[in-house]
């Protein structure tokens, strides 16, 4: 059974950093095939596309972000990541995990709160 599992969110500084993982457990042999990307919704708003990479690692972002994030994969990890730099009050949001190819699965989101 495949579970996508989201960690390392939390409260930062505005200008700060925090670097997000999610892990594939159960999807060791089917990872690779699989198209990561990084979603976000904050209260009151819809859901928020933030970053894709591809099975063939290349990479996307929405205008909110590009510049400021980084997504990356590690496929003997069953593992994506974004790094998130210069954070800012409006980057607060739940960040969901989501894995496109022959099925979709989400993760549960981790929360991320940028405040001073």
């Amino acid at each position: 059974q495949v579970q996508l599992v989201e960690s390392w969110g939390g409260l930062v500084q505005p200008g700060g950093s925090l670097r997000l993982s999610c892990v594939g457990d159960g999807m060791k042999f089917i990872f690779s095939i699989y198209d990561m990307n990084w979603y976000r919704q904050a209260p009151g708003k819809q859901r928020e596309l933030v970053a894709t990479i591809t099975r063939g690692r290349s990479t996307n972002y929405s205008d909110s972000v590009n510049g400021r994030f980084t997504i990356s994969r590690d496929n003997a990890k069953t593992t994506v990541y974004l790094q998130m730099n210069n954070l800012r009050p409006e980057d607060t949001a739940v960040y969901h995990c989501n894995a496109q190819g022959p099925f979709a699965y989400w993760g549960q989101g981790t929360q991320v709160t940028v405040s001073s």
